[in-house]
């Protein structure tokens, strides 16, 4: 699951507060930065190097792992 906040706060240290801001730091298209801003959609690995390499946030920090449900194997 991907969690926005980690981006949110980085991203406003550097005063990015709209997803406008970050289509324009990332270099990405308008609807990636605003699915990005708002969590509708994880960022693919090479999203997730921009992020990391302009903002400081790493992928682990961006996604979050979930535990696997009772019942089902934890993939390999």
């Amino acid at each position: 699951m991907y969690d926005r906040s980690a981006l949110h706060t980085a991203a406003q240290t550097l005063g990015d507060r709209r997803p406008v801001d970050l289509q324009h730091r990332l270099k990405v298209a308008r609807t990636t930065a605003w699915r990005l801003w708002h969590g509708r959609n994880a960022p693919s690995a090479a999203l997730a190097v921009r992020v990391e390499a302009h903002y400081g946030v790493n992928a682990a920090q961006l996604i979050k792992t979930t535990a696997p449900a009772i019942g089902e194997q934890a993939a390999i």
